[in-house]
């Protein structure tokens, strides 16, 4: 039997996050952590009943309990939940039910105050973050029950990569003499090959316009539909220089001053996510060019089914 989309997604998450190195990668992400902690303490009462969805090593939960949490259901379908169950009687954490099945599965009698939630791909959608919160708020959260955090930003921005450290495709290439057009003829079929994954920041060298968010929702109303199937925006260039493929990154928001960034170009970001860069073939612009900008998708979950452009528009 042909195994479905979402039944292999299961399985890589079975795997990938009950990989300690990937568990080290996020306890260790500093903003990360400060940015739950601050949120949970800040908007967890006392009595509340909570749903931690992809509880891992069971922090979040952790957290909750902790904020005065009357009952905490943590989630996770994959074998870390063996050690969040240990670690939480071993650090004194109490009133913590822990789950191990696919939130699609989970059940309760009585619907929960809060959801909290660590769902962010480096896609930002990658890891059905839209579908499986939304599931859980319309079956399981409260009229007027919370979500942490529910609003972001996705961004989609023209960047120029560092010369050092910019690998063009190999039909751009000329070394020395030797030139490489001929194999544009031969263009891979692999997607990956049309996307580039970094946490390092030397890797961009700027921004060619001034971000803007080319996607804003709330968990709390939005559903898959209410994305849309495509992006399309102008960019005004204000650096000159060279495009060299587009940006993926997002941005989340609870309070005022409490945010969280994966942005290329800012030094406080959350370094375990890495940005995604799709790439474009190399394109020369100048101070006052515009930029269209159109990113079409058939599943937000899904890069692979990802297309996009980046071209000079004709202004008046």
């Amino acid at each position: 039997m042909v195994k479905s989309r979402s039944d292999l997604y299961r399985e890589y998450n079975n795997w990938s996050f009950a990989d300690l190195h990937q568990q080290e990668c996020m306890l260790a992400d500093r903003p990360r952590m400060a940015f739950y902690h601050a949120a949970i303490e800040r908007h967890i009462k006392q009595g509340d009943r909570v749903i931690d969805l992809g509880t891992g090593t069971g922090i979040l939960a952790a957290f909750a309990s902790r904020a005065g949490a009357a009952k905490v259901y943590a989630i996770d379908h994959s074998e870390i939940l063996n050690h969040a169950k240990a670690l939480a009687v071993e650090n004194g954490i109490s009133r913590v039910d822990f789950v191990a099945e696919h939130s699609a599965d989970f059940r309760l009698e009585e619907r929960v105050d809060v959801i909290v939630h660590e769902q962010m791909g480096d896609f930002l959608f990658d890891e059905a973050m839209v579908p499986n919160v939304c599931d859980l708020r319309d079956r399981l959260l409260k009229p007027g029950g919370l979500i942490l955090p529910s609003r972001f930003e996705f961004f989609c921005e023209p960047v120029q990569l560092n010369a050092q450290r910019r690998v063009p495709f190999i039909w751009e290439l000329n070394v020395h003499g030797f030139d490489y057009s001929s194999m544009k003829k031969s263009q891979p079929g692999e997607l990956d090959y049309y996307r580039m994954a970094s946490c390092d920041l030397s890797v961009v060298d700027c921004f060619l316009g001034n971000p803007k968010a080319g996607l804003s929702f709330d968990l709390h109303t939005v559903n898959q539909q209410k994305l849309g199937k495509k992006i399309q925006f102008d960019r005004e260039v204000t650096v000159a220089g060279q495009l060299d493929g587009l940006a993926v990154y997002m941005e989340t928001q609870v309070d005022e001053d409490l945010h969280l960034s994966s942005s290329p170009m800012y030094e406080g970001r959350a370094p375990h996510w890495g940005f995604r860069i799709l790439r474009l073939e190399q394109l020369q612009v100048s101070v006052g060019d515009w930029l269209q900008v159109i990113l079409e998708v058939e599943d937000w979950s899904d890069p692979d089914t990802w297309q996009w452009s980046a071209e000079k528009k004709l202004v008046d």
